[in-house]
């Protein structure tokens, strides 16, 4: 091989200069992920009440969720190779139950309240699927074990209260999970604002 091929000892790899780019373009952005983190926040006071005001956030927070999937799908079906029109149905579906989730927040939320054990079944199967699908590449797959066993057990708890319990569970929960979410948030800004240098 000649010398000529042979990359400069003081050359970049390739791609390293272009990252590098992508992270100082993105890193304008940084103030994105601390105003989200503010609102998170917010809505994680809003929600920790335990008033009216609560209960229709949470309903609106469904609904922006459904708008998110709803989005999601349209991506896949505008971009998907098969099963395109199962993307669109379930998108239009979506958008149905996010337009309903803002319109009647109340109910919205009493719904999920209602079928809050189930929603613990159902992020139990998968935390506990996920964790023995990553037994064989991830030491700490037993984390993930233990906290689908917790879940599923709670499924099962929820199932057996009374909707008062379930809806202070739900609020309680979805306070606590705004707040966390608030800090990552805030946090991942001032990472992505680093990236400037």
């Amino acid at each position: 091989m000649s010398s000529s091929a042979l990359p400069h000892s003081g050359s970049p790899v390739l791609g390293t200069s272009e990252s590098s780019a992508v992270g100082r373009d993105i890193s304008g952005f940084w103030w994105l992920w601390l105003v989200t983190g503010v609102i998170w926040i917010g809505a994680a006071f809003v929600v920790l009440q335990f008033d009216a005001a609560s209960i229709k956030t949470i309903g609106i927070l469904a609904g922006c969720l459904f708008m998110f999937a709803a989005f999601g799908q349209l991506v896949e079906a505008a971009f998907g190779d098969s099963l395109r029109w199962l993307s669109a149905i379930f998108a239009v579906l979506l958008v149905g139950a996010g337009i309903l989730s803002f319109v009647n927040p109340e109910k919205t939320f009493a719904g999920i309240a209602d079928i809050l054990g189930f929603l613990f079944l159902m992020v139990g199967v998968m935390w506990t699927i996920e964790a023995l699908i990553a037994r064989a590449g991830n030491p700490l797959w037993w984390l993930g074990l233990i906290s689908g066993i917790l879940m599923l057990i709670l499924a099962f708890w929820m199932s057996g209260q009374f909707f008062i319990e379930k809806a202070y569970t739900l609020l309680v929960l979805t306070g606590v999970w705004a707040l966390m979410k608030g800090v990552i948030d805030i946090v991942r800004g001032f990472q992505v604002r680093s990236l400037r240098a």
